[in-house]
């Protein structure tokens, strides 16, 4: 198989496109760097329908930007934009990126984590004396923006194993981002909007939005969202 490069493409681009590793794709046309002009044809790897194999996904945290992920990962911004289609620098916590696998070892261990619903008289402060951790760490782990708890609302609480890194390899003939095990489904009442449902759950609606496709604020009775 073959492509005609077009303006705009890139190899993070082209190879997202088709399913394969930019790496080999890379190889297969003798290219030094990630330079293509328009035009050009290149030839796609046969295994076409699976994921680039060199990728692993990043989970924003807060603090990051797309300059330090990038210098982390020893990649480039434009590496990143382009290959998780970008329109902005702007980042989100929570959100997943693809980033290129140029580090040489990377530790893929999970942290570890267990379920904890919040209870009348419940604090941040005193769940997280109670677990040993901090109450920063609760609420990065949570997405969580301000300190004000719901009874009945699950929190994953980190148990005292080695804090590291969450990195899970892309691998498969689609990538589909894995739910989280402190996800709820809930239903859209009469009267709900996404900016209530947000502070209900102590999320943000553009999290809420994200996690649903939904590309306005409009909701629908009887309509069934995952916070």
């Amino acid at each position: 198989m073959t492509y005609t490069v077009k303006e705009g493409d890139t190899i993070y681009g082209i190879s997202n496109q088709f399913g394969v590793s930019a790496t080999d794709l890379a190889n297969l046309n003798n290219l030094v760097g990630t330079t293509i002009r328009v035009g050009q044809v290149l030839q796609i790897p046969t295994n076409s329908g699976s994921n680039p194999a060199s990728l692993f996904i990043y989970t924003v945290k807060k603090g990051d930007s797309l300059y330090s992920i990038a210098r982390k990962y020893e990649t480039t911004v434009q590496a990143i934009i382009s290959l998780n289609n970008l329109k902005s620098n702007n980042l989100s916590i929570g959100q997943q990126l693809r980033i290129p696998e140029n580090v040489a070892s990377i530790n893929p261990t999970v942290p570890s984590f267990e379920n904890y619903v919040v209870k009348k008289g419940d604090s941040l402060y005193s769940i997280a004396r109670k677990y040993g951790v901090t109450v920063e760490q609760i609420k990065q782990d949570n997405g969580l923006s301000s300190n004000n708890l719901s009874i009945g609302q699950n929190l994953k609480i980190r148990t005292k194993k080695e804090d590291v890194e969450v990195v899970e390899e892309c691998i498969g003939t689609a990538y589909i981002p894995s739910t989280p095990s402190n996800d709820i489904t809930y239903v859209v009442k009469k009267g709900d909007s996404l900016y209530t449902i947000a502070k209900k759950y102590n999320t943000s609606v553009d999290i809420i939005k994200r996690k649903n496709n939904l590309t306005s604020n409009s909701l629908q009775i009887g309509q069934v969202l995952k916070i």
